[in-house]
């Protein structure tokens, strides 16, 4: 699965911060890093909102999302190099620093390169990756791997021979073994609707079958 690093300039402003995070929820689920995105939102939350805090609303800036790795890096550039994050104490009672401490307990790590007109603000996170392009290896998704290399065993050799040229050409092998199991529910007295249904929400639960 590529992951394309990308970036998006906007004024730091408190109502930024709501957008920001869904455009980063949205790229991380095309990305299959669904178990990061809430402490990627959160860590994107922190970042900027340090800036609008520190350096001042308004503060034209930019957030940037890419792989480092197996690890995903968050950045936040913005034009001053000297307004630096700092890190309390959690029994300060400060509440300056307190972001930046979120981030530090979030991130697998974090820190700060300055340049002579800006500086970037940035954190990694840890996504169970083995691989920048590979997927997390969950023992559901291993399953469906292994029964995908043999339902596409079983098709013709004209069919099977392009199965793995695009993720486009996978999804339709995911489908193809998705109708074939509801034509065994159903030859089976089962009711395939029910099937479907129990399958959704044992998905949406994250739980996987033993």
């Amino acid at each position: 699965m590529p992951r394309k690093p990308w970036d998006l300039a906007f004024t730091a402003e408190p109502e930024e911060v709501a957008a920001l995070r869904r455009i980063t929820r949205l790229h991380l689920r095309l990305w299959g890093l669904h178990d990061v995105t809430d402490v990627a939102q959160l860590c994107v939350s922190e970042l900027v909102s340090n800036v609008i805090t520190h350096v001042g609303p308004g503060t034209p800036a930019t957030l940037a999302v890419s792989m480092n790795g197996a690890y995903l890096r968050i950045e936040v550039h913005d034009p001053d190099p000297r307004a630096l994050p700092t890190l309390v104490d959690a029994a300060s009672d400060s509440e300056a620093g307190r972001g930046v401490a979120l981030v530090d307990a979030l991130a697998h790590r974090w820190g700060v390169q300055l340049h002579a007109d800006r500086k970037v603000t940035w954190c990694e996170l840890t996504t169970g990756l083995t691989a920048q392009n590979g997927h997390v290896g969950t023992p559901g998704v291993s399953r469906a791997e292994a029964l995908l290399d043999l339902y596409l065993a079983a098709k013709p050799p004209r069919e099977a021979g392009f199965s793995r040229l695009s993720a486009a050409v996978a999804e339709e092998a995911v489908v193809g073994v998705i109708s074939d199991f509801l034509h065994w529910v159903r030859a089976h007295g089962c009711d395939a609707d029910e099937v479907l249904d129990r399958a959704q929400m044992r998905f949406e639960f994250g739980t996987d079958a033993a």
